[in-house]
């Protein structure tokens, strides 16, 4: 045995198993069907930078090695966690002494988003002038974690977690590669390890390479895995895009009336290890944001779910998160609130800062009191109803507006019709001062 051998008989099943041809790579065939853009660029050697944006174990590194490999370029990677602007450098540097023999080089970045925009723009160049072709991945979203002018400059693919079919396929092509005793496993074993790795190839490997060195008699079966796959962890990744895209489920979901599938989300983001006290301020959001006066109690009751959070805790006080969650989700639907208040913003955002009629201004003193504040102003609890038809209490330079409309549904019917008597009210009263239509 070589040295070479020897080295690749300690490396990690995951390592040893990586594709040498496309037709070996399992999954993502929305990039690698034929005649996918991806899968040409890597047939034909075309060499572009690209990031690619995925969950673990999903293949990054194994096509940036494929499209190296096929195009017949230096590989160089680099991890963004452990390197900086020299290492940049000196990847430059051999890039420019591997182009004098005719040939690319491929610097790729692993956890690109690591890097901070001065190391970003330390490569800038040397991308833009090809002397390196950058293949970045990354877990994040690269329109949040890259400059604009390194993703102008790359082509950015979306991988895919690895479903269990596949990750079965690829589990049972590994098992002659691991040791030289021939190891087997019961095909439970193996569907059992697929959906503990949740969508992750690497961690599938891992998991059966360690559950073959514990088989007793080169078997190994489902009744051995528990203490190996333990209790499996769902993904989540506090603060990263699983999480947003888990807590933009469970509001869309309230949004859109279906309480079991805000449930569903629910519990996922309490079983990957969200803050409960988290979810219970974003139930508060779509109280006002969703539900708004169609069902008022609908705030109140999501605050003191967070409430009851707060002096409970975990898990008492996650009942009354649900409780709150199911409530909002069958409760009357308006957004009016939410759309009035955009607009109102608008408009100040429009007009500037417009004055205060002087009917309203306050005159606490009586120099304000000569000058006219607060003159010809109408208490409305003198009027009938606690209303004064016609009154105006716009900015003078901006005509009246109409910012909230409620819907016809929950109690906002009820408010639409008050509001619709009020607004007829005012339109009889201004007919009435100005009855050619002029005001």
């Amino acid at each position: 045995m070589n040295l070479f051998e020897s080295q690749t008989q300690f490396q990690p099943l995951a390592a040893r198993l990586r594709p040498q041809r496309l037709e070996d790579f399992v999954g993502q065939s929305h990039l690698l069907a034929s005649g996918r853009p991806l899968r040409l660029a890597i047939e034909q050697g075309q060499l572009h930078s690209m990031i690619f944006w995925g969950p673990p174990g999903t293949g990054k590194t194994s096509l940036a090695r494929l499209l190296a490999q096929y195009a017949d370029a230096e590989f160089v990677s680099i991890s963004a966690v452990l390197s900086g602007i020299k290492e940049i450098r000196n990847v430059v540097t051999m890039a420019k002494q591997v182009a004098t023999q005719g040939r690319k080089t491929i610097l790729f970045v692993d956890e690109v988003h690591r890097f901070n925009k001065g190391q970003q723009d330390a490569f800038l160049p040397h991308v833009e002038d090809g002397t390196v072709i950058l293949i970045g991945a990354t877990t994040e979203n690269p329109s949040f974690e890259l400059n604009n002018a390194l993703l102008s400059r790359a082509r950015v693919y979306r991988l895919q977690s690895i479903d269990e079919e596949a990750l079965l396929t690829l589990l049972e092509g590994a098992l002659p590669r691991i040791g030289d005793s021939g190891i087997k496993a019961e095909t439970k074993a193996l569907k059992a390890i697929a959906s503990s790795a949740q969508g992750d190839a690497r961690l599938a490997l891992n998991l059966l390479e360690i559950a073959a060195d514990s088989a007793p008699d080169d078997t190994i079966r489902l009744d051995q895995l528990g203490p190996i796959l333990g209790e499996s962890t769902r993904r989540f990744d506090k603060g990263g895009d699983v999480f947003y895209e888990q807590i933009s489920a469970l509001h869309k979901a309230v949004r859109g009336s279906s309480p079991d599938a805000a449930l569903y989300w629910f519990a996922r983001m309490l079983d990957g290890g969200c803050d409960a006290l988290y979810i219970a301020r974003r139930v508060v959001r779509m109280a006002s944001e969703d539900v708004g006066n169609a069902d008022p109690r609908a705030l109140q009751i999501a605050l003191n779910s967070w409430d009851v959070q707060r002096r409970l805790g975990s898990p008492e006080g996650e009942l009354a998160i649900a409780q709150a969650i199911v409530y909002l989700a069958v409760a009357a639907k308006s957004n009016a609130v939410y759309l009035a208040l955009d607009q109102a913003k608008a408009d100040v955002k429009k007009f500037g800062s417009l004055e205060v009629p002087l009917h309203l201004r306050n005159a606490p003193t009586e120099m304000m009191e000569k000058m006219g504040y607060g003159e010809q102003y109408q208490y409305a609890h003198d009027h009938q109803d606690a209303f004064v038809p016609g009154e105006n209490y716009f900015p003078e330079d901006l005509s009246e507006q109409q910012y909230y409309i409620p819907v016809d549904r929950g109690l906002e019917l009820k408010i639409g019709e008050k509001l619709n008597y009020l607004r007829s009210q005012n339109k009889a009263s201004k007919m009435k001062r100005y009855p050619s239509g002029e005001s």
